[in-house]
């Protein structure tokens, strides 16, 4: 028993240092990466995926750690981590800052990884491959990108609006993402986009289809439900605030509803998403999950 801990205890030991160097020499994306997370409001999420993701391993402990081994199979993830981290410092000229930032922060995680792979063995990443993906979302959305998520969010978004104006018999006259009404005129601005609650929408719903569902199919339905939901979700908080400010007071329109309000909706959305996820979860074997782990238990530890 004192030699599995002391082996235990030698893997985490290894995978710390890794840990520490590799940061160390990716200290200045790093750093940027979390004044980024600090300074911008959609990408506040980027410091909590590693301790999320660490959480997640803990979930899976049972399972990822049964079979440890010491294996040379990280090297495809060093590889592919030199690879990229070479390929930005050859074209940093070329590239915008939040290219570079997206470059150095996928070859650092590529990094960790493969110092996982070498501690504990390509068995203990291939259980903890969940873990892993969603520790890709540490990985800054690059501005062009992020751009046209936020464009497609606020025509979606003004689309759902137009719906619900026409059905609440409320005249208005809609240029592009512009509405005019008769007391008032609103826009689907950038910042009402809903771009924040989606990403944390999408990191809420990973962990659940994950956990909660077995089937592919029924996983992708969730998470385009999901997405709907948010947009959904985004224009009854148009048309409630547009509405309250029409007939009730024009405050609504810049007061604490509509700074603060964000959360309320968000909250609405997950509440209209729970019958959608029970009703998926139905045929599920809630068994199926057990099983596998009680086998990976079953297994003979190195």
């Amino acid at each position: 028993m004192d030699d599995k801990r002391n082996n235990v205890l030698k893997r985490w030991l290894l995978f710390s240092f890794w840990i520490m160097v590799s940061s160390l020499l990716f200290a200045k994306p790093l750093i940027a990466l979390v004044r980024l997370s600090l300074t911008n409001e959609n990408a506040s999420h980027l410091i909590l995926i590693p301790f999320l993701t660490a959480g997640l391993l803990f979930i899976e402990r049972r399972t990822v750690f049964n079979n440890l081994s010491f294996q040379a199979g990280g090297a495809i993830f060093l590889f592919l981590s030199v690879i990229i981290a070479i390929s930005v410092r050859l074209a940093g000229d070329i590239m915008t800052p939040d290219l570079r930032l997206t470059g150095n922060v996928l070859a650092v995680i590529l990094l960790w990884i493969a110092g996982f792979a070498f501690s504990f063995g390509m068995a203990a990443v291939k259980s903890a491959y969940f873990s892993f993906l969603f520790l890709f979302l540490m990985v800054p959305v690059p501005n062009f990108l992020l751009e046209r998520i936020i464009s497609l969010l606020q025509t979606g978004s003004a689309e759902i609006t137009e719906v619900l104006f026409n059905l609440t018999g409320v005249p208005v006259l809609r240029e592009g993402l512009v509405f005019h009404l008769a007391r008032v005129n609103i826009e689907v601005a950038r910042e009402c986009s809903g771009i924040r609650s989606t990403l944390a929408l999408f990191i809420l719903a990973l962990p659940a289809v994950h956990y909660g569902l077995h089937s592919l199919w029924k996983k992708l339905f969730f998470l385009t439900c999901a997405f709907f939901m948010m947009i959904l979700k985004n224009g009854v908080r148009i048309v409630t605030l547009t509405l309250l400010a029409m007939y009730v007071d024009p405050s609504f329109l810049f007061g604490t509803l509509h700074r603060d309000g964000g959360i309320l909706f968000f909250l609405l959305g997950l509440l209209l998403l729970l019958p959608v996820f029970l009703l998926l979860q139905r045929g599920e074997s809630p068994a199926l999950a057990g099983k596998k782990e009680l086998a990976a238990s079953s297994e003979p530890r190195n």
